[in-house]
């Protein structure tokens, strides 16, 4: 036992060591592995992503810096911090690669991880079960001034600050189109596909919610930034 304390105290200083190295610009890893590099929408995901998406919250400029990496077309929309749900430092997120029902409303946070989502999850989910890309994201809309299910009472949702956004379905390159209401509960490719979507989306949201969570969500995801963590 004291020999693995002592290696677990070693480890500890050389981690702490190392940490300090990089803070302070001694050693220069690959972006990717710089916790305090900005955050490169196209480099593939790792341990690092998720504490790179929590730094963004609190840091417009190095939000705005992963959202220039992301390939998404935006417009700034004037803050509205009188409103019953301000909106302050909030996006218009108009496309990109990927074409979309209709633009929505996005807190920068939100906007940086739809780009990650659709860059490393639903493409590859994509080619993975049908050999070819979604053109087309359909969402049922982002912003929402209202509480959780619309209650009267009780806490705002993340649709409240353009912090969520719900996806209804997608349309393929052939175009086919795939309906989280119709083809959730099928036991096919499009149901495979649409678990592989939700499955990639919680590496890449705070929250995903889907028709396996309640009837409220059977026609659609529910992806947010929010603080709570949850993958249903």
């Amino acid at each position: 036992m004291a020999v693995l304390r002592v290696l677990f105290v070693l480890l500890l200083i050389i981690g702490a060591a190392a940490a300090v190295s990089v803070w302070r610009g001694w050693v220069s890893p690959p972006p990717q592995w710089n916790p305090w590099a900005p955050l490169d929408v196209k480099a593939a995901p790792n341990f690092l992503t998720r504490y790179k998406l929590m730094r963004l919250r609190d840091d417009p400029q190095l939000c705005d810096q992963a959202l220039g990496s992301s390939g998404l077309r935006v417009s700034r929309q004037a803050d509205s911090p009188g409103a019953t749900c301000p909106l302050i430092d909030t996006l218009r997120v108009q496309g990109g690669e990927v074409g979309l029902s209709s633009s929505f409303l996005a807190s920068c946070r939100l906007a940086v991880s739809f780009a990650l989502f659709e860059h490393h999850a639903l493409q590859p989910a994509a080619q993975a079960v049908y050999g070819q890309p979604v053109t087309r994201v359909e969402h049922l809309g982002s912003f929402a001034c209202r509480n959780v299910y619309g209650r009267e009472n009780g806490r705002r949702s993340q649709h409240a600050s353009a912090n969520a956004l719900d996806i209804a379905g997608f349309r393929l390159a052939d175009g086919r189109s795939i309906s989280v209401l119709k083809d959730w509960p099928k036991d096919n490719r499009d149901a495979r596909f649409l678990r592989q979507v939700r499955d990639g989306a919680c590496d890449l949201f705070s929250g995903v919610l889907s028709p396996d969570y309640n009837a409220a969500h059977r026609d659609h995801f529910h992806l947010d930034v929010g603080p709570w963590s949850v993958c249903r």
